[in-house]
């Protein structure tokens, strides 16, 4: 299976899964978090920046990083002005942090990589956070199939990928965009 070029996808106008705001589960959970206001957040493959823009403008300190050169420089268009939000070119999978985060959000990521580097990619959250830090994922919940991205999963594949590594505080089925009705669950987990 070939990598997809994200900067092309981009530059072709091939982003299905940007739909312009923030994940609405995403916004749902900002509202009633009981976090440490200086929490540090990052939000990995960030795309142009919906998600990484809801935490900060939540007051949190928050980066957003992707593959995608394109996609950060239209983030840093829309939200360059907002304080404590910062976009950085970077590969999660393989770049090591300078300095872990106390909170890893996803949506869009997990589902976007080849399944067969799940596993690394259960390996870098736990790089790129610290001990005691949390995860918090929105994943897509259907069928994998070999056609993608996205690539689905099922919950039972969540739970076994992450649970060696974190313990699951909570999950639900979140409010979502149209059309992804009952395709996403939220889980929140705590880093061991």
């Amino acid at each position: 299976m070939s990598e997809t070029d994200w900067n092309q996808r981009y530059v072709d106008g091939d982003t299905p899964w940007d739909k312009g705001d923030a994940a609405p589960g995403l916004n749902d959970w900002l509202v009633g978090n009981d976090m440490d206001p200086d929490s540090r957040i990052l939000v990995p493959g960030c795309g142009c920046g919906h998600d990484a823009h809801a935490w900060a403008r939540a007051g949190f300190e928050t980066t957003g990083v992707d593959l995608s050169e394109l996609a950060l420089n239209q983030a840093g268009e829309n939200y360059e002005a907002i304080p404590g939000l910062a976009f950085f070119p970077g590969n999660f999978l393989e770049d090591e942090p300078q300095e872990p985060y106390d909170l890893i959000f996803e949506h869009t990521l997990y589902c976007a990589i080849d399944p067969a580097r799940r596993d690394e990619y259960a390996k870098a959250v736990t790089r790129w956070l610290k001990p005691g830090g949390h995860f918090l994922a929105i994943h897509f919940i259907f069928p994998l199939t070999k056609e993608g991205p996205p690539f689905g999963a099922s919950r039972e594949e969540i739970i076994d990928r992450f649970s060696d590594r974190f313990d699951l505080i909570e999950e639900w089925e979140p409010r979502n965009f149209e059309g992804r009705e009952r395709e996403e669950r939220m889980f929140y987990w705590k880093r061991k």
